[in-house]
């Protein structure tokens, strides 16, 4: 395929219209022809459709979608996007359970569609850098601290609050997105507190430790109440001194202070996971890499619940 993708994003939420459509204006691989969302209006005078059912009958050519849907029902959305042969974009979380994700991969295979899982996170500009630098030291531990406001970063967004829709593991994810991308080794998490308001299903904050396969500790702390200076932080403790990812990933600050960047064509989260979508569709390939959500489903699995006070915003 060496025309330009034509490209339709369904679920037209804060995400799709602060980084998804401007990072497809701006990549010539990539022709935006058509929205779809249960809310809204058309984008730019496109077509727009209120369910992918609509554009399917529409009979608009599609090469691919871009889901920006809520996680809960993304499966259902990407299984008939994948039945037309379409490529799929699949935003982070890829779905509301691993078995759904696992599902997904075998229909893009029985279909020969290709299947994106994106973790944005993973192109942040210090995130390559420190996984090179990561790659011949002696790790002795790392620290995560991903605390953000609820309030300022997910108004009004109540699916995140219902079973299936993470709480604060939605950033949460990110950052676990970031550790399995930049440490050599597989890690497993030993323990886990979950703090669950009584009135919702979801956690507002966590505590995990993990080990890796050499017996490292990893800890991580997320929260959604945080006020004030929010923080999107990872220190990796080693031989050579700690290496400091900070802004969720977008700066990285060495031992020796240094402060280095990753190749220019990797600059930009959005612009970064496009580039990778064209490449996986023009390559008859897919990408789906659940490692970031099985941690989060182990949480689940293993984490102590702790209730607190009910969460009002």
């Amino acid at each position: 395929m060496s025309a330009p993708i034509r490209l339709a994003v369904i679920g037209m939420g804060k995400i799709a219209h602060d980084q998804h459509l401007p990072a497809i204006a701006a990549d010539p691989d990539f022709q935006l022809v058509a929205t779809v969302s249960r809310h809204g209006g058309p984008v730019d005078d496109l077509p727009f459709f209120p369910n992918i059912e609509a554009l399917i009958e529409s009979g608009l050519a599609v090469d691919a979608v871009a889901l920006c849907t809520p996680p809960q029902v993304r499966r259902a959305i990407a299984a008939t996007a994948l039945a037309q042969g379409w490529h799929v974009f699949l935003e982070k979380p890829p779905g509301a359970t691993l078995a759904e994700v696992v599902t997904l991969e075998e229909a893009a295979r029985a279909t020969g569609a290709s299947l994106f899982a994106s973790w944005h996170s993973r192109y942040a500009k210090g995130v390559e850098p420190a996984r090179a630098w990561l790659a011949d030291r002696r790790i002795d531990s790392a620290t995560v601290t991903w605390r953000e406001d609820v309030r300022v970063w997910h108004p009004g967004q109540e699916w995140i609050w219902a079973a299936g829709g993470f709480g604060v593991f939605d950033p949460g994810i990110n950052a676990l997105s970031i550790v399995t991308r930049i440490l050599p080794r597989p890690f497993f998490l030993t323990e886990a507190a979950l703090d669950v308001p009584s009135n919702r299903q979801a956690p507002i904050a966590a505590r995990l430790q993990f080990r890796d396969t050499a017996g490292v500790a990893i800890a991580a702390d997320f929260d959604f109440r945080q006020e004030g200076p929010q923080h999107w932080d990872i220190v990796v403790e080693t031989d050579r001194g700690p290496l400091r990812l900070a802004d969720g990933g977008a700066t990285l600050t060495l031992p020796d202070g240094s402060v280095p960047t990753a190749a220019e064509g990797l600059h930009g989260e959005y612009p970064g996971l496009y580039a990778r979508f064209a490449a996986v569709i023009r390559a008859g390939t897919s990408d789906v890499d659940v490692a970031p959500l099985r941690h989060v489903a182990d949480a689940f699995l293993l984490g102590h619940r702790n209730l607190v006070e009910p969460f009002v915003e």
